[in-house]
């Protein structure tokens, strides 16, 4: 009897063993976060019976938290009991959510995510954001630290500061989409997870090595779609060669997205540059049924006047964001996005 190889089935039976692994974990974790939002709901409707609700809520969970501990060990504590008491109240519908919103999903909650996102999430007040952020998170697969980091770069305000309510109140229905080159375009980008200070000397050699290090992150801050194609791209024409600092492909626009990276203040010559490369790949690399290529200039400091004077009028393809390489505060923020 020759040798049996079982390589081959050992893979496939593993492979088999880890999908089902993810899937009971998958399916355990929507059980109890399913289960918290019920014990919550039996709190908040035991404290409505109450007559003196703020003093009978606190010993009712007091008491609540003794007996469970008691029968099931830890993970019931007072302070847990209060945030699935909060958790049921956060994500049952307020009377205050606007008739909009009443007309959407927000009724119906699957909880897919784990339950440490919901601790996150349900501290977001404003329910478009929260919303916004939960979608996110789901589509994208973020893990609690990636929806801490997007939340802390105020990734909603980023991408809501130019749109009207209409738009708005789409982003917390359905989440950031690409039906258009502008809506890929993030003014600021926020880099903080490549490590440079921000008043550091380094060049754009130097920063364009720190996001090819830390390429999945600039992945996730570029957004969905986004797929890595190369680094100091060459063109070259009548003996002349040229270099695009990245170059990345966007799926959901079907679309090349072009990169330049500058240090300190933005010229029009560094608008014309990038016009030359997109006017490039759109004739020379895309196919006839691909979007036409974006271009964006990502630099430390930006004349708006610079910007709308050199490019013209109906430009859709050209565009110049400010980045960042620290976690601004939130008021340091909020002055970039205003100004």
């Amino acid at each position: 009897m020759g040798d049996i190889n079982t390589e081959n089935l050992a893979q496939k039976v593993s492979g088999l063993l880890l999908d089902a692994r993810r899937k009971v974990l998958h399916t355990v974790n929507h059980k109890m976060v399913v289960t918290y939002y019920e014990i919550g709901r039996m709190i908040v409707e035991e404290e409505q019976n109450g007559k003196e609700r703020a003093a009978y809520g606190k010993q009712l969970i007091a008491g609540l938290s003794k007996k469970l501990t008691a029968t099931f060990g830890k993970g019931f504590s007072q302070r847990n009991l209060e945030q699935m008491r909060q958790f049921y109240l956060v994500y049952s519908i307020p009377q205050t959510v606007s008739a909009e919103l009443q007309n959407t999903d927000f009724k119906e909650h699957n909880f897919q995510l784990s339950w440490s996102h919901y601790l996150k999430l349900m501290r977001i007040e404003d329910i478009h954001e929260r919303k916004f952020y939960e979608i996110e998170s789901l589509k994208n697969n973020w893990s609690l630290g990636e929806l801490n980091r997007q939340y802390d770069s105020a990734l909603f305000t980023r991408l809501s500061r130019s749109k009207d309510q209409s738009q708005v109140l789409r982003l917390a229905k359905e989440g950031q989409l690409f039906e258009k080159p502008q809506d890929a375009i993030k003014d600021p980008y926020i880099l903080e997870f490549i490590g440079l200070p921000e008043q550091a000397t380094y060049s754009e050699t130097e920063l364009e090595q720190k996001l090819i290090e830390k390429l999945e992150s600039f992945i996730l801050e570029l957004g969905t779609g986004f797929t890595f194609v190369g680094r100091q791209e060459r063109i070259s024409f009548d003996d002349k060669h040229f270099r695009v600092d990245l170059v990345f492909y966007n799926r959901l626009l079907r679309c090349f997205v072009l990169i330049d990276l500058k240090i300190g203040e933005l010229r029009h010559q560094d608008i014309g540059q990038m016009q030359m490369y997109v006017n490039y790949y759109d004739r020379k690399v895309k196919l006839d049924d691909e979007g036409k290529t974006i271009g964006i200039i990502l630099c430390q400091n930006k004349s708006e006047a610079v910007v709308e004077f050199t490019l013209p009028e109906n430009n859709q393809q050209i565009f110049a964001s400010k980045y960042m390489t620290v976690l601004p505060s939130k008021e340091s923020l909020a002055k970039v996005i205003e100004y």
